[in-house]
Formats: structure tokens, C-alpha cells, sequence
């Protein structure tokens, strides 16, 4: 859970400093937004890569434990 805090709040940090970046630089209305998502996301596929690999592995764990015990419940149920 930690990971996907730290990335989420890392690419909402990225974004606001694109897009005061971009206002600063004239970019107004739509084509602000516009440039803005694309920036941050594309900045953020490169810089917050291992952040985002140790998010997805955090996230199949919690998952894979998940279906652990789902099989268990659902073993136990075919035993009775």
C-alpha cells in the first residue's frame, strides 16, 4: 500500500510542476491540460519507473495472497 501512496503522490507532484511549468510559460485553457497529462505521464513512465515496478509487485502479493485464501475457503467448502 505504501508503494502505490508514494507513486500516486510522486505523479500528482509531477503533474502540478508541469503545469505551473507550462502556465508560467503561456500555455492557457485546455492545451494547458492537454500538454500537461501528457508531459507528467510521460515523465513519469521514465522517472518513476522502479517506483511503479515495486507498486505492481506490492500489488500481485497482496493479490496472490488474496487468492490464496480464497482457495482454501473454497477447498474447505468442497470437503464438507
Amino acid at each position: 500500500m505504501r508503494a502505490a501512496l508514494t507513486y500516486t503522490l510522486l505523479r500528482l507532484v509531477l503533474f502540478a510542476a508541469v503545469f505551473a511549468g507550462l502556465y508560467l510559460a503561456g500555455a492557457r485553457s485546455l492545451l494547458l491540460l492537454a500538454l500537461a497529462v501528457l508531459i507528467s505521464g510521460l515523465l513519469s513512465y521514465i522517472a518513476l519507473a522502479r517506483l511503479r515496478d515495486a507498486m505492481s509487485a506490492a500489488i500481485s502479493r497482496r493479490l496472490g495472497g488474496f487468492r490464496a485464501r480464497l482457495d482454501a475457503g473454497t477447498r474447505a467448502e468442497d470437503e464438507d
